[in-house]
């Protein structure tokens, strides 16, 4: 998995993930921490996770998204499971602060953190994303790292 990459020290001059390992992991900073260590000098580390303001609505596109239903600081995972109880899939949130303090303590320097607006013009829905969602609040936080 993410928290033990097979791939030697000082490796790569580059490391990304969209969506992908990072939100599925219980200890996130685990991952920050093998990605330095797999990251020559000056290496970038850029991954991107669903922005984590969302965790507070629902996933309803409509107006009825666009109300708090549970606290930013709840780090309860997300789970979803099939008819016979087993997890399916497992999403950990972590607010902005833990995100830059598993950076940070992984020895990474944080250059950016990316906070996508909805594209002008854009007006079809997506999954739960919609325009009326889009212009009050980011569903993508990006974070762009580099090991110095």
């Amino acid at each position: 998995g993410a928290e033990r990459l097979p791939f030697a020290d000082a490796s790569f001059d580059v490391a990304c993930s969209a969506f992908g390992g990072v939100p599925f992991v219980a200890e996130p900073e685990r991952v920050m921490r093998e990605v330095a260590r797999v990251l020559r000098p000056g290496g970038r580390w850029v991954f991107a996770v669903n922005h984590p303001m969302r965790w507070m609505f629902s996933d309803d596109p409509g107006p009825d998204g666009l109300t708090v239903v549970q606290s930013y600081f709840d780090r309860t995972p997300y789970v979803e499971v099939d008819d016979d109880g087993a997890a399916t899939y497992v999403e950990h949130h972590r607010t902005i602060g833990d995100r830059v303090r598993d950076v940070v303590a992984a020895g990474l320097v944080l250059d950016d953190v990316v906070e996508p607006e909805w594209p002008e013009g854009r007006d079809r829905v997506w999954g739960q994303w919609s325009p009326l969602r889009g212009a009050l609040f980011p569903g993508t936080a990006i974070f762009v790292c580099h090991r110095p």
